[in-house]
């Protein structure tokens, strides 16, 4: 197993790695819009922080030596529903329009530091 670290995303703030590796599989953890410079919330707008959750995931995708077209499966958690079709938008820019990973979206109350979206990968690892 290797695991994923890298100044460029938030360091975690529990125990858990940003992101693990292994069998050519990358698993990365849940993120929220933190600033990794800072270590603060980027609560100003719904857009400016599925902004940072998708730095902050290409940030650990390139640490790990891959990118976005690698994805497989995303899980998208929203603190309410209604912030679907702006997170959908700017999501879907990351990702060619015919080359989309599976996905689900829940609505969830109570994600870490009051974040409005949470954003995980399963990414195939190509060597």
């Amino acid at each position: 197993m290797k695991y994923i670290q890298t100044p460029a995303a938030p360091a975690p703030i529990g125990p858990y790695s940003q992101a693990v590796e292994n069998n050519g599989m990358l698993f990365v953890s849940g993120q929220i819009a933190l600033n990794p410079a800072t270590g603060m919330m980027i609560q100003d707008s719904i857009e400016e922080e599925a902004e940072q959750v998708m730095k902050n995931l290409e940030a650990i995708l390139w640490a790990a030596g891959t990118s976005f077209h690698s994805v497989l499966k995303t899980t998208i958690l929203l603190s309410d529903m209604a912030h679907f079709t702006t997170v959908n938008a700017i999501y879907g820019r990351y990702f060619e329009a015919d080359k989309v990973p599976a996905r689900e979206t829940f609505a969830a109350a109570g994600l870490p530091r009051q974040a409005n979206i949470e954003i995980s990968m399963v990414v195939a690892v190509y060597r």
